[in-house]
């Protein structure tokens, strides 16, 4: 098979995936009740956030939309739920999306499926106005999270990289490194240097969010079945848990950074 009947091979999986796995997510009230908390989270600081001019990032599984209508979703996949389809390491070159318009750019695990994130993050500042952020969700690496991702979660874990760059790219799913923003903001301060030109934030200085909470909801890929009453009480009790000890329990870490 040549190269580009692959590409588009992969294309049409991932996608598949995608819709398949935005049907799962939908029909598990204990993983929306877990994006909805993170969605809170995200735009807590935010004094009216449905006034804001939002782009997000990788919509294709997202609820976002769900809890804030006015957010305008993307995705790299012909969806057709989504408002705009391009490839987000293009971002600058988008014409219907005019520079320096956006209050917020907002993504949930996106970040890690990214060829360059740091070449995509200085140029997606370009349409943020100044002073507006970028707001990213990724994994966090405790020592329970390390264990988790490395040895239970699907997806590759790789801390042994040179460079802030996906070594391979086949898909949209396909492709993947789940430690990358974590190595970029937490471990390798040269990498995230790259972006002070754009944008300005405190370095290793971002909130950790939850612990086990999203993995006993089964996340995509399954359901676990917990009665959402009681699933609630343990999110309450993993999110004080995650904060109180994040270097040991948590799991998820929310990326703020500020247009200059």
């Amino acid at each position: 098979m040549n190269h580009a009947a692959f590409a588009q091979d992969q294309y049409a999986a991932d996608r598949a995936l995608t819709l398949r796995n935005r049907a799962r997510l939908n029909s598990n009230p204990n993983l929306l009740f877990w994006y909805r908390e993170l969605y809170r989270e995200q735009v807590k600081d935010y004094a009216d956030p449905e006034s804001l001019k939002i782009l997000e990032i990788g919509s294709g599984v997202s609820p976002l939309q769900r809890f804030h209508p006015n957010v305008m979703t993307s995705d790299v996949l012909e969806l057709d739920y989504v408002d705009h389809v391009f490839d987000c390491h293009s971002i600058d070159e988008f014409e219907p999306i005019s520079p320096a318009s956006l209050d917020v750019i907002t993504m949930t695990n996106v970040l890690h499926h990214l060829k360059d994130p740091v070449g995509f993050l200085n140029k997606a500042a370009i349409k943020l106005k100044p002073g507006g952020e970028l707001v990213a969700t990724e994994p966090y690496f405790s020592a329970l999270a390390t264990f988790l991702y490395k040895y239970v979660h699907h997806e590759p874990v790789d801390f042994d990289i040179d460079a802030p760059v996906l070594a391979e790219v086949r898909g949209p799913l396909a492709s993947a490194n789940i430690a990358l923003p974590w190595l970029i903001f937490s471990k390798n301060p040269e990498w995230s240097e790259r972006l002070r030109e754009m944008f300005h934030f405190e370095a290793k200085r971002f909130p950790v969010f939850s612990s086990l909470s999203y993995m006993i909801t089964g996340g995509i890929s399954r359901r676990l079945p917990i009665p959402h009453v009681i699933y609630r009480a343990l999110f309450k009790i993993d999110l004080a848990l995650s904060r109180r000890f994040p270097n040991l329990l948590a799991s998820f870490f929310t990326i703020t950074l500020t247009r200059n």
